[in-house]
């Protein structure tokens, strides 16, 4: 048993590790530390600045495209204000134009209407005249023979008897001249 107490003594404890165990370890970390902190972290920095320098660079460029972006829509927006303010324009012209084209015809038309009318005028004017000669020629010739009858004796001589009802007929129209041109 002794034997077995002495072997148990010598026996190392299993959850404690051996000094040179410690030592061993020891090293071996500070070595594996030393090799990640010479060769891995200047990679993983490099990977990470690399990383950070895209992500930033993506906002960047995403930045700039929004800016970009956003002096298109301005752009597009003066473009619509100015086509919208030319789409005003030229429908006032066209109103502008109309009107004057209405005003035009009515001109014409108005010119038209007073032409014919004065023609019409003259028109009447003029048969005016050819009916009252015609009437007075017509009055002339029956007064005459109302003359004849009355008198009863024939009135031949033409130019006497022309004369006779001419001063008749304007003896006539100075008396019913007063009296019309009141009563008009």
């Amino acid at each position: 048993m002794n034997k077995h107490l002495v072997l148990a003594e010598s026996e190392h404890n299993p959850i404690l590790p051996a000094p040179t165990e410690i030592i061993v370890g020891f090293v071996a970390f500070a070595l594996l530390l030393f090799v990640l902190h010479r060769y891995a972290v200047p990679r993983f920095e490099k990977l990470y600045k690399e990383r950070s320098d895209r992500i930033e660079g993506g906002i960047a460029r995403a930045e700039e495209a929004q800016a970009e972006a956003q002096r298109t829509l301005e752009q597009y927006k003066a473009q619509l204000a100015e086509a919208r303010a030319e789409a005003a324009r030229i429908r006032d012209d066209a109103r502008a134009e109309g009107q004057q084209i209405l005003d035009d015809m009515r001109s014409q038309a108005q010119e038209e209407s007073d032409r014919i009318i004065n023609q019409g005028q003259a028109q009447l004017a003029a048969q005016k005249a050819q009916v009252i000669a015609e009437l007075r020629a017509d009055l002339g010739r029956h007064a005459v023979d109302l003359a004849g009858k009355v008198v009863g004796e024939s009135l031949e001589n033409e130019d006497r008897t022309q004369r006779t009802v001419d001063r008749f007929l304007d003896e006539l129209e100075s008396t019913s001249a007063p009296s019309t041109s009141t009563s008009s």
